[in-house]
């Protein structure tokens, strides 16, 4: 006598167990993919916390040290406390200048895209559709 396996269940059967199976499957796939993504998410947040944090902490830094260079030009040229002060926004403003000259340079030359190579190949295909109809 046969043991009941295979043999004793029906088309039907397998294949719906088949189907629940790969549909069980699919919905952990589904959670596991869904968990990566808060998890990568989670710690891309907290990343962009910690560089934040970085980013005010860089700029505090750039105030003080440019505080400490005008410290510096009065004590070097034994001058009065806004002349180092005055010196340091000079150059400040001069390199905002020169900023501002490149970035403008650049917005000048990127012009809005053109789509040249498609407006060419229509003006060819209307222009050979007008000489078939001659």
């Amino acid at each position: 006598m046969a043991e009941p396996g295979l043999d004793d269940k029906t088309l039907g059967t397998l294949v719906t167990e088949v189907t629940e199976k790969t549909t069980l499957l699919i919905h952990e796939e589904i959670e596991l993919a869904k968990a990566e993504v808060t998890s990568k998410l989670t710690k891309l947040g907290i990343g962009a916390g910690v560089a934040g944090a970085a980013g005010i902490f860089l700029v505090f830094s750039l105030i003080y040290g440019l505080i400490s260079i005008a410290l510096a030009i009065n004590s070097t040229f034994g001058t009065s406390d806004w002349f180092g002060f005055a010196v340091v926004w000079l150059g400040l403003v001069i390199l905002a200048a020169i900023a501002g000259l490149v970035a403008y340079r650049l917005f000048k030359k990127a012009s809005p895209p053109v789509p040249t190579m498609a407006m060419d190949e229509a003006k060819a295909t209307r222009e050979a559709i007008e000489e078939v109809r001659r």
